[in-house]
């Protein structure tokens, strides 16, 4: 079914698009969203997220997750997976980004999402590019992140989920502080980088990261338990 003539009241609200698809039979609706698209350093996360319409009432204080502090967005999390009938979260390790490149690796993960999630989307809303082979008739919202509550809901997800990993990382790789910038470029990172080098959680298809790699293109190697510790994060899908 075609929605895109669909009409959305202006002052319809963060849940006006999922409304909409719900009355005309096309529920329950997905949206999902990424954290970490433009990081150098650590995995990129996809959530994919069903609200449960009658238990919106808990999402008061849901937004973009770029809009919220890190504290808040904490709290707005544990909200989301108090209102959702399904979540589900994929970890694409930065090995598989430089396999297959950034763009690709988020369609491969979205879809993933989609497919890992308990509940069975008969719609599934994107933010900001269409994906095609979601299993389900969907449709690209520009800003959804900011326009659609699931896609924000998503976006919560995405980010809480990779903050999580990154401040884990950090213990591992003090020296890059993790913790601080998330993997993003900042200049502290670069200077790290540039001190260091790249370690194996830096994405070496990533031109800065390339440019301070060894000759060889060797990256920083890890302790034994810390390739084990590693091996748990790659491919790790988290549903609820």
């Amino acid at each position: 079914m075609d929605v895109r003539g669909t009409a959305i009241r202006s002052d319809a609200g963060l849940f006006g698009y999922e409304r909409a698809l719900v009355r005309r039979g096309l529920g329950p609706v997905a949206g999902v969203d990424e954290a970490g698209r433009g990081a150098c350093a650590g995995p990129m996360v996809v959530a994919a997220v069903v609200l449960d319409q009658r238990r919106l009432g808990l999402l008061r204080r849901l937004a973009d997750s770029k809009l919220l502090t890190e504290r808040v967005r904490e709290e707005v999390h544990a909200d989301v997976l108090a209102a959702a009938a399904a979540v589900s979260t994929i970890v694409i390790p930065a090995a598989e980004i430089d396999r297959n490149g950034v763009h690709v690796a988020n369609i491969m993960g979205m879809r993933r999402a989609v497919a890992a999630l308990d509940v069975r989307p008969r719609y599934v809303l994107t933010d900001g590019f269409a994906v095609a082979g979601l299993g389900a008739e969907s449709l690209a919202v520009i800003k959804g992140d900011l326009m659609v509550g699931c896609i924000a809901a998503a976006s919560v997800v995405a980010k809480v989920t990779r903050d999580r990993i990154m401040r884990s990382l950090h213990k591992r790789y003090p020296e890059y502080d993790f913790a601080q910038h998330k993997g993003y470029v900042t200049a502290a990172h670069t200077a790290a980088m540039t001190r260091y080098g790249p370690c194996e959680q830096h994405r070496l298809s990533y031109v800065n990261v390339a440019a301070l790699a060894a000759p060889a293109g060797e990256t920083r190697s890890l302790r034994l338990e810390d390739r084990v510790a590693m091996t748990s994060l790659r491919g790790v899908t988290e549903t609820a």
